[in-house]
């Protein structure tokens, strides 16, 4: 189980390190500790330990707050079907793949739409076609729209009529205002500065310095570099207060808050000890308490030079017991540290009960 990433060793000291992984010990990483005079900031308490969601209104949401992917599960009324402003949106979030498919369909839909007016207008609506070598009618009305839409010309085609006239005036008015705002999605999406996080599949409870800790792995799935990587980790809970039920947050205290390089992994660490909101939880009472864990990470993107964030959500299903992270590190034949991210999720299975029961550290 590797609880740090991010080290930079080379030769010998890489060595050691290849060596120490076979044998199962765990390199350490000390951190400076924090000068006087300039304490961490305390987790919120009170009021503000809501996270924003309100106590009245957290005491009556059932389910989770967060998806898995981080995308809030809460709805607002009362403010129209905002259908552009979420098609903006979708177009900017979808995959390459998906965004090029979707907008040729539109592109070649608004054509076939076009090319069919055209055509029901009459046979003699287009005329100067007979020499393109295309015998198909609606395939020489597809290829005028085409021509029309995005202003490359017609060859030799042409209209004949009043309507027919009207309609290509209607599409040449409508073809450069397609063009632009297709153009416009595109550039948002390529100048648009975020980050693209792989979250491990689940959360774990494994064995940490004679303890136990809760865990999560998070690697950076885009080619761009992030550095001070900060994270922040709130546990929502049903507890009994004073013979009632109630839903509380607490921010986990974890190992590390943030990292200055991220060039490889990094396994999220909070100690469960006797101060720890987790102490002697079992799988039975994370599901009585209905937890959901809600992470939120925030990093420096270099290639734009801007800060980005991203949100992650664990349910109290998605939690493992008895179980530790298998290693990541990979090879490289150029001696330097490497990952396998298609590790990432991968654990290796301890005996029952190993982390399923509270720790004497916790008592």
């Amino acid at each position: 189980m590797f609880q740090r990433c991010n080290v930079a060793l080379q030769g010998s000291r890489f060595a050691r390190l290849r060596r120490t992984m076979d044998v199962g010990i765990i390199p350490r990483v000390t951190t400076p500790p924090e000068e006087d005079g300039a304490p961490p900031p305390p987790p919120p308490s009170g009021d503000q330990s809501d996270l924003g969601f309100g106590r009245f209104v957290a005491q009556q949401v059932r389910g989770r707050f967060l998806s898995h992917e981080g995308v809030p599960t809460s709805r607002k009324y009362g403010l129209g079907s905002q259908r552009t402003a979420r098609f903006y949106l979708a177009a900017l979030n979808a995959p390459w793949p998906m965004f090029i498919a979707w907008l040729m369909g539109t592109l070649l839909l608004i054509n076939g739409i076009f090319a069919l007016a055209y055509m029901a207008l009459g046979d003699g609506t287009l005329q100067g076609g007979q020499t393109s070598g295309v015998d198909d009618p609606f395939l020489r009305a597809l290829s005028f729209s085409v021509g029309v839409l995005t202003t490359v010309g017609t060859g030799s085609m042409n209209v004949v009529g009043p309507t027919a006239h009207w309609l290509f005036v209607l599409e040449s008015l409508m073809g450069p205002l397609v063009l632009i705002g297709a153009g416009g999605l595109i550039i948002a999406r390529v100048t648009r500065p975020r980050m693209r996080l792989r979250f491990s599949e689940s959360a774990i409870v494994a064995p940490y310095e004679g303890g136990r800790g809760l865990m999560f792995r998070i690697v950076n799935a885009k080619p761009s570099e992030l550095s001070d990587v900060q994270v922040r980790v709130n546990l929502a809970l049903f507890e009994e207060v004073d013979g009632r039920r109630e839903r509380n947050f607490h921010q986990l205290t974890l190992e590390r808050n943030s990292v200055e390089f991220f060039t490889l992994h990094w396994t999220v660490v909070h100690p469960i000890t006797k101060d720890s909101p987790m102490r002697g939880m079992t799988p039975e009472r994370m599901r009585e308490s209905e937890a959901e864990f809600l992470v939120l990470v925030n990093a420096h993107e270099e290639t734009f030079s801007t800060r980005v964030t991203t949100r992650g959500s664990y349910l109290w299903d998605e939690l493992r017991w008895d179980v530790k992270w298998a290693s990541v590190f990979a090879s490289a034949p150029d001696g330097v540290l490497a990952i396998d991210v298609d590790r990432l999720d991968r654990t290796e299975r301890l005996d029952e009960g190993a982390t399923s029961k509270p720790a004497a550290l916790e008592l």
